[in-house]
This record gives C-alpha cells, structure tokens and sequence, in this order.
C-alpha cells in the first residue's frame, strides 16, 4: 500500500515522498481513507509514535480550503509541546500547498502574537484547551465555521482534568462534518464523550487497547527502598550509551533527583511543574540536542512529550495508574525502532508489577541488579570499542607521531593501553570496588512470607470499606471512581475564576502546589471568587499546610476547612 493508493493529492504525496515516507504505518492506512470522505467521525486508538499526526494531518489538509482565510479545522492537545510538534509536522506535509496556513495556540507564549498571527488567516488552528477558550472568552477566534475538530492524546487530556474544557470547544463548533478521536487507551470518560458528541463514529484499533508496544524489553530490578538512587545509578552506568527519561511521582523528587546526580557527574536536568515556560523550554532543546543524556520528569511534566531516539525509560518508582505506565514507557521504542523500559521495585510491589503485565500483555522480564565488576566491566568494552572506532583522518596527528614515539619509545604496548584505560576508569574503579549487592534476594523476601505482594494488589482493585464503614462510590476529578463517604472533607481557598484560572488549570495549581496525586480529590466547585475542594481526609493537612499563606500574583492565599468557616 502506497500513500497515492491512499487517494491523498499528489501534492500531499509528493511531500510526503519528499520525508521519506515510503508505506503508511497501519494506522494511518486503516484512517486516512475514511477521514478523505470528511462527513465520518472517527476514534482512533493506537499508542504513541505510530504516526498518528500524518494519519489526521495529511487529511485535514486536502479536506481544507486554502482560498477560505478563517478556520476551517482545529486540532485539540494536552500540551505545549504537542501542540508544536504536530504544526511542524503539517509545515512538512503542506510544503507544495501555498496559502495554505496552519498556527499553534498555547499557554506560556504571547496571547497578543497569536491573536495577530490568526488575523492573518489562517486554516487549521492547533491549540491546548486553557488557551483556546481563553481566546474564544476574548472572542479573539471564531470557531462558527469549523468543519472538522481533532482532539489528540484524548486520554492524555482527560486525564490532565480537561473534560469540562472539551466539552466547551465542542460545543462551540456546531457545524463541524466530523469529529475525530485519537487515543492510546479506552477509558470510559473516552467513551461517555464520543457517545455525547460523534455519531456512530468509525473505530479504528491498532494493536490491542492498553497494551505495550512490542518493541520495548520491560524490565524491573527488585531493591530495598533505601537503595534505590544507589540502583538508579549502578543501572545507568551499566548502559554507558543510554538516551533516556527517567520519572518519578512528585517533582520534589524529580529535582532533588536531578540535582545529586548532576554533582555525580552526569549530564541530567529536571522537568516539573515549577519551571516557567522559558527554563522548560531550555531543558528540553538541551534534551534534544543531546546536550543532556537524562531527563528527569514527572508524569503531567512529560505530557507530550515525543523526542525521537530515547533509548532507555526508567520507572524510578512505578506510577499508581497502569494506563500511566503505557505513557512512560511508550516515549521509547518508537518508529519501530527497538527500546527498554526499566523499573526500580520493593519486593512489596511485584504483584503490581504482575498486574501490569496481565494488562498490558507484554512479559516483564526479573535483571538481577548489575554488580560493582559488571558495571566496570561494561564501561570498559563500551570504551574500547569508542576508541577503536574514533575517526582519526583528521587533524594533523602526523606532525606529532615522532615525539609520541620518542616518548612512548621504552613503554610497552600493554603499558600505554593500561594508562589510557586508567585515565578513563579511575573513578569508576574506585567507586565500584567494594560496592555492596543491591538484589533482594527470594530468600529473603520468602522470609516474610510474601505479604508485601498481597497488600500491593489492592492498588489495583476497588478499594475495601475503612474501618468497616459502608463507603459510597464517588468520582474524582478526571470520572474515575474512588471511596467517597466519610472519608472526604471540603476544603476551602480563596481562588476562582477571577484569577485566572480553569478547572484543569485549577486542578494543576494545587496538585503541583502539595505534591499530591489526582485519585485524592473528588468534586471541585469554582467561584468567582472562591473555591471548594473534596479530598481525602488523610490528605487534607497536607494539601492546607503546602497551599494554605502562599502567595499567587500577590495574594495570599487561604485554605482551611470549610465546616470550619
């Protein structure tokens, strides 16, 4: 199958000749087809990195009108990041197409450049949600001739809280011709809302819902807690070439992370939600340029995320959500090139991890963590072979070759060959000398009769009655449910709408304010001038001690608890 077989224009076609591309990947062979016809709504569910942006782009293009100078299409994403990729990606496929004008809108960049720039006139918008009604609230864009809205990473933004955001656009484009969904999973908040807004949509599936690419080896190393820095490091030495994002819960430990293995000597830097826009922006061009060989982050931080080559992921600690680990893991193993994905675990965790691989279908394979000798042993062959490989045809060596011979005239080969090695691996033969066995060995773990793996499970099942009160079943802020009842309090804070804020944008305020994760709060109702928070009564203290005296734009502000007031 060819892209002109597709029935694409030979303009789109050419382009895309032009990049390369000789096949279209299945997902785009089983979409671009149905989407050409422009009246079919669409969901699309296939992971990361199969090539999604061409399956909607290239369509997206021959169904708009480059004569018509409004917004004819508008594609929805979680992420800044996102949002940039997929404009460059469709600059690459309208490169034989003039007056055609493709423009991105997100938060953090200038709100007054990108009212100008859609002045000029322009065809396809790609947008996250905060901005994009930030700009129809301004009635800066018109979305009354919309004829076909693309929401990509839907998963991804519903999980980032943007479901009433959503559900705003689309209501806000009612004469689109189609509606096109793209996802890597299925959750029900997907399906409540293309039951809702498409009309029988055409489901195309790439490989099986949730599960992990076949590309990428999953791998986990089992270690006390108190080791696990100390194994983060023993497996990064131990793949001297590795190109990798390592994740972690909280960006507190992202950075404290980040910042010790930087004094160890590695080229790392961190990305969470404390960075203003301009220092995320530095870490990541380092990142792709391969400034840095590490990127620590956090999972909303890497939302989007999608650089090319990543070699190694590495699961600091395992992410609570299964649906979350697919992400991770996914951002390596892309464009059928092959990847791993690493995970530090307490032995308490082995049944997640077994749960984990019953869903994704992909087995996980138990390394034993590499000793002190593999680690030396490893740096060494990886040495040698950079050395014989190094590219010695320029540079005037000749020059210098008699005085290297004069002075190397008594020393042997073996010698010289020892020395070069000792420059090299001096540290790392000190350092990993007399280093300690970070495996938990069966015995151990047998020792205690495996407990902790029965107590993991239950991350994974519906949560059990608390001191044997009858909990009713409530839903968080992304439609997940979670135990309800009597163990939920109302907060209040002195922030609405006023400030500036959305419910997904308000959401994200204050779990990256207390370190928090989502599944702790339940019903938030915005103000003006107010909000009230549900949460979780054993997380309650937590969120009012980081938030509660804070400032935000000059205003203190106050949380405490509403039954109080």
């Amino acid at each position: 199958m060819t892209f002109e077989e597709l029935g694409l224009d030979e303009k789109l076609v050419k382009a895309t000749s032009d990049l390369g591309f000789q096949n279209p990947t299945t997902i785009q062979e089983k979409a671009i087809p149905v989407l050409l016809g422009g009246t079919k709504d669409l969901v699309g569910l296939a992971q990361t990195g199969t090539g999604k942006t061409a399956a909607f782009g290239l369509p997206l293009l021959q169904l708009t009108d480059a004569a018509k100078k409004y917004p004819q299409a508008l594609v929805v994403c979680p992420t800044r990041e996102l949002c940039m990729q997929i404009v460059n990606e469709i600059e690459l496929f309208k490169k034989y197409m003039p007056g055609m004008h493709v423009v991105a809108v997100y938060g953090g960049a200038s709100v007054g450049q990108q009212i100008r720039e859609l002045k000029r006139g322009v065809q396809i918008v790609v947008a996250t949600p905060g901005r994009l009604i930030d700009l129809i609230e301004r009635k800066a864009i018109n979305l009354e001739q919309i004829e076909y809205v693309v929401l990509d990473e839907a998963d991804e933004m519903l999980n980032m809280g943007f479901q009433d955001d959503i559900e705003h656009i689309l209501q806000n484009t009612p004469k689109r011709n189609a509606t096109w969904l793209f996802s890597a999973t299925m959750p029900p908040e997907i399906k409540r809302v293309s039951k809702k807004y498409m009309n029988q949509p055409f489901e195309v599936t790439v490989g099986k819902l949730n599960t992990a690419n076949k590309n990428i080896d999953h791998q986990y190393f089992v270690t006390n807690s108190q080791h696990r820095y100390e194994t983060l490091k023993r497996l990064i030495d131990f793949n001297p070439g590795i190109y990798g994002l390592i994740f972690t819960r909280t960006k507190v430990d992202a950075q404290e992370i980040a910042d010790k293995l930087t004094r160890d000597g590695y080229d790392i830097d961190a990305l969470h939600g404390d960075l203003n826009q301009q220092q995320r922006d530095k870490v990541m061009g380092e990142f792709r340029d391969k400034t840095l060989q590490l990127l620590i982050a956090t999972d909303v931080a890497a939302r989007g995320i999608d650089v090319s080559g990543i070699t190694h992921v590495i699961n600091f600690e395992l992410p609570d959500d299964i649906e979350v680990y697919t992400h991770r893991s996914g951002r390596t193993g892309r464009a059928g090139l092959t990847g791993i994905c690493m995970s530090i675990v307490h032995s308490r965790e082995i049944g997640k991890i077994r749960a984990i691989e019953r869903i994704v279908q992909a087995p996980f394979n138990k390394l034993e963590i590499p000793t002190g000798k593999d680690v030396c042993r490893k740096q060494f062959f990886f040495f040698m072979d950079k050395l014989l490989q190094l590219d010695i045809n320029h540079g005037d060596y000749e020059t210098y070759l008699p005085m290297l011979a004069e002075k190397f005239a008594d020393v042997s080969k073996e010698e010289v060959l020892k020395r070069v090695a000792s420059l090299e691996f001096d540290r790392f033969l000190k350092y990993y000398e007399n280093a300690e066995d970070l495996n938990v060995r069966e015995r151990a773990r047998s020792e205690r009769g495996e407990r902790g793996d029965r107590g993991e499970r239950s991350d994974f099942r519906e949560r059990q009655p608390i001191g044997g009160r009858d909990q009713s079943r409530r839903r968080d802020t992304s439609g997940r449910e979670f135990a309800g009842g009597g163990d939920q309090m109302r907060l209040f804070v002195n922030l609405g709408t006023k400030d500036g804020f959305y419910k997904a944008s308000f959401l994200q305020f204050i779990l990256d304010m207390s370190d928090l994760k989502k599944e702790v709060l339940g019903r938030i109702d915005m103000k003006e001038m107010n909000s009230w928070i549900e949460i979780d009564r054993r997380a309650a203290q937590q969120m009012i001690t980081a938030i509660d005296g804070k400032k935000y734009k000059g205003r203190r502000i106050r949380m405490n608890d509403a039954n109080s007031r």
